[in-house]
């Protein structure tokens, strides 16, 4: 499956495949973002996708990427599971918990969870 752009809860979203390119520079993540003109809202990442440094909340990508997506005014999840990575970092965690809390960075197990997010 290529990237392709799905409604998901009413909003058009960019649905990244799993097995694309990794996420691991800020250029990678510009692209996603360039991307977005065909026409998405948000972007929906696999968590496999994402360098490990995403994770690792002192290495500041995960903070880059993410300011990328809100300076554009473009939404993002990560979507899959990552409780391994939580579970190795309360920092990471409480970022989780954050984000969730809000509009623009959402962490989402699947995409079913991210529909019905977008639906309520």
């Amino acid at each position: 499956m290529a990237d392709a752009v799905r409604e998901l809860g009413g909003l058009q979203v960019l649905v990244c495949d799993p097995d694309g390119p990794p996420v691991a520079t800020m250029q990678d993540a510009l692209d996603l973002i360039g991307a977005v003109f065909l026409g998405a809202e948000m972007v929906a990442v696999p968590a496999s996708r994402l360098d490990p440094r995403f994770f690792e909340l002192g290495t500041r990508f995960a903070g880059e990427v993410m300011q990328k997506f809100v300076t554009y005014r473009l939404r993002l999840a990560i979507v899959g599971d990552i409780s391994a990575q939580m579970e190795a970092s309360s920092a990471l965690r409480a970022l989780v918990q954050e984000s969730n809390g809000r509009d623009h960075v959402w962490f989402v197990p699947d995409l079913n969870d991210l529909d019905a997010r977008l639906r309520a």
